[in-house]
């Protein structure tokens, strides 16, 4: 009965908000230790293929307060990128629900509330994004693999449910929670053929619930996936020129060039290194960038340059170059 289920699973949403509201203790709840006694997701995938997700986090601090809670949403998995985008922010118990984002490796870091004021007790938060690029295109289907928990948090969850809804039949629909190669199938109860819950209790900190859903071609419109270079995109040619200049540092070591030839590697390279490096930053953010050669000849010219400065600074008097006269005479140092 989809009516009955879903009548069940808002007065469960609206429980844990008032008991929120009015600060009373959860089942089970520990007063002395943080922890996020329940924590409900909502996945509604939307016909031209965005998956749009609602969070709603109840948060126990701890007896000294806090000034909020921080979510690391996964924007990039190996050199899969997702777009992570709309992100809106509110707290039903009337927390300082204030956004502020920042990339971070492959997480976007979405931290709520204030610096300057800090909350006790328990607290009611709801975050909201949307994450294009979600689905893959496969043969003969289209797939969507999402932690809709995320593995970022470093506090238990008391009781966690996950909610799917699609414009189209839900056929082929699981979950997994726990860690990556220790999961368990979640708690499944269908709400209909447009939605699907899950449920999972007592998640350990760090662990997560990972959907799975199925879609016929052409149920959605599926965006392209987007994908990131690869961190180490250098080749032959720019992996021996940097073998070179390491070799060249015993060389240097005997006979070195004048210290500002040194100079003029070591800025050259540098050079090289932010050329590439501003490239990809300015592209897709600050660590979405890839080694390739560029980077790989600007590293050669910077070990050749730190070489000769090297020699220079701590071999004899090496700004001075030794010569054989052409009349037999003798060395001379020569200016």
């Amino acid at each position: 009965m989809p009516d009955v289920h879903a009548w069940a699973r808002g007065r469960m949403v609206a429980a844990l908000a008032l008991i929120a509201v009015l600060g009373l203790p959860g089942p089970s709840a520990a007063a002395s230790e943080e922890r996020v006694p329940a924590l409900d997701v909502v996945l509604t995938i939307s016909p031209d293929g965005t998956l749009r997700v609602r969070e709603t986090i109840t948060y126990d601090f701890a007896p000294g307060g806090g000034h909020g809670l921080v979510r690391r949403v996964r924007y990039r998995h190996g050199d899969r990128l997702y777009g992570i985008s709309d992100i809106r922010t509110s707290s039903s118990t009337g927390a300082p629900a204030r956004a502020r984002t920042l990339k971070l490796l492959h997480e976007v870091q979405i931290s709520v509330g204030d610096r300057n004021r800090a909350v006790h007790g328990r607290q009611a938060y709801v975050i909201e994004y949307d994450v294009g690029g979600a689905f893959t295109p496969l043969q003969g289907r289209d797939e969507l693999v999402w932690d809709a928990v995320g593995t970022g948090w470093e506090v238990p969850i008391g009781e966690a449910a996950v909610r799917v809804e699609a414009p189209v039949p839900l056929r082929k629909v699981s979950c997994r929670a726990g860690r990556r190669h220790e999961t368990t199938p979640c708690l499944r109860d269908r709400d209909g053929p447009y939605a699907v819950d899950f449920t999972q209790r007592g998640l350990r900190p760090r662990e997560g619930m990972t959907v799975r859903v199925r879609l016929p071609k052409g149920a959605i419109t599926v965006q392209r996936p987007r994908y990131a270079p690869p961190r180490w995109a250098g080749t032959w040619p720019g992996t021996a020129v940097l073998a070179l200049a390491l070799g060249s540092l015993a060389l240097t070591a005997r006979r070195p060039a004048r210290r500002s030839a040194g100079v003029r590697l070591v800025g050259a390279g540098t050079l090289l290194l932010a050329a590439d490096a501003a490239d990809d930053v300015l592209a897709r953010g600050l660590w979405d960038f890839a080694l390739g050669d560029l980077v790989l000849a600007g590293l050669a010219l910077i070990i050749a340059g730190a070489g000769v400065l090297a020699a220079h600074r701590h071999g004899p008097d090496h700004d001075r170059s030794f010569r054989t006269p052409q009349d037999g005479a003798g060395a001379r140092w020569e200016e």
